[in-house]
């Protein structure tokens, strides 16, 4: 039988060999260091898998240098004359994060306002676009909306677009960036530019309240009384209208278009056409479309912009900006099954151009 020490010796050689012996911090500290590595390389994993998954067409430049990228952004627009192409390049191809780490790469770098440089040396539809691109999520659409609300007559249709597709947090992050940017609170400005019943569905809309998840005790009943609101009814009860397709959440809701459509014989879409008009049935119906598919709502909305007489540039820019790091890939799935050609190949047709080349670069390719 073998001693004690030899028996040590041959069961622990390695550790014995480098002089540690039976020391248990060393196996604490390796099985630590062990752990920390295994960690990170999940991390890094999940930030991966994280970037893949999104369904934006522009995604986190893999090689960012902020400092780089400020510094080329400078000497495209330093000396006689503005490289175009470059700042487009440059600025389609980072997110928005990535974005906000140049501009204040820039200030420090060069003392300057990137956003203000940028305006100075752009002009036209290729400034709008890049400008926008320069700007918070948040405070874009809050820009948008004081725009629409500010100016000469109400924008009634960036109101819908805005308050009908961004969700509850997005909402709630937007009326924080309005007072910030504004001084004003968006709910005030919306009821003294807006009336009746469409005031109602907007106000609520901008409490991003919405219910959660599924009510399955509530799905037939809701159904049952929007059918009695309107198509079982002489006269329409907007008021019930507002209610359930402004409170109720959107996985509820697809429920209740679902049995909507066993009662009534039809979409409810059909039935909002014939029981609303103006501004409450265009914002009515973007609720039920971006409940059903937000995606779509945009596809659509992207066909608009481009299909009618003249080019409506504003409504392109906003969504091609808001929707790039979203679901432009969704979008643009829906759009050429619907459709029958690229959302590419139509921006191709109906603009021209470095803001055509900088429209391409955010839809992301050719389907």
């Amino acid at each position: 039988m073998p001693s004690p020490r030899r028996f040590l010796e041959a069961s622990t050689s390695l550790p014995l060999i480098a002089g540690w012996g039976w020391n248990l911090s060393v196996y604490v500290g390796l099985f630590t260091v062990l752990l920390v590595l295994m960690g990170l390389l999940l991390w890094m994993l999940m930030k991966q898998l994280g970037n893949s998954a999104t369904r934006g067409s522009v995604k986190p430049f893999v090689n960012f240098n902020a400092k780089h990228d400020a510094d080329v952004l400078r000497k495209a627009m330093k000396g006689i004359g503005t490289d175009e192409d470059t700042i487009l390049m440059l600025v389609a191809a980072r997110s928005n994060d990535q974005r906000q780490e140049i501009k204040a790469a820039y200030k420090k770098a060069h003392g300057k306002d990137l956003g203000k440089d940028l305006r100075s040396e752009l002009g036209g539809k290729l400034e709008d676009l890049i400008v926008a691109l320069m700007a918070p999520p948040a405070i874009y659409d809050a820009n948008e909306l004081h725009k629409a609300i500010k100016g000469v007559g109400t924008e009634d249709k960036v109101l819908i677009e805005i308050l009908a597709s961004r969700t509850c947090d997005e909402i709630k992050e937007i009326s924080k960036a309005y007072k910030k940017e504004h001084g004003a609170k968006l709910e005030k400005d919306i009821m003294g530019d807006t009336s009746g019943h469409y005031q109602r569905l907007l106000v609520i809309l901008v409490q991003a309240n919405r219910d959660e998840g599924v009510d399955e005790s509530r799905v037939e009943k809701d159904a049952k009384e929007l059918f009695a609101a309107g198509e079982e009814k002489f006269g329409t009860d907007e008021d019930k209208f507002i209610n359930i397709l402004g409170n109720r959440s959107a996985e509820h809701l697809r429920k209740v278009f679902d049995a909507y459509k066993k009662i009534a014989g039809c979409d409810i879409e059909e039935s909002l056409k014939d029981e609303c008009t103006g501004n409450l049935e265009a914002l009515l119906l973007a609720v039920v479309k971006c409940a059903k598919s937000v995606p779509a709502y945009f596809a659509e909305t992207v066909r608009e912009s481009m299909r009618r007489a003249g080019t409506d540039d504003e409504t392109l820019i906003r969504i091609m900006v808001s929707r790039s790091e979203r679901d432009m890939l969704d979008i643009r799935a829906i759009y050429k099954k619907k459709y029958g050609e690229s959302l590419y190949s139509t921006i191709q047709e109906d603009t021209d151009g470095d803001y055509q080349k900088a429209l391409l670069y955010l839809c992301g390719g050719n389907d």
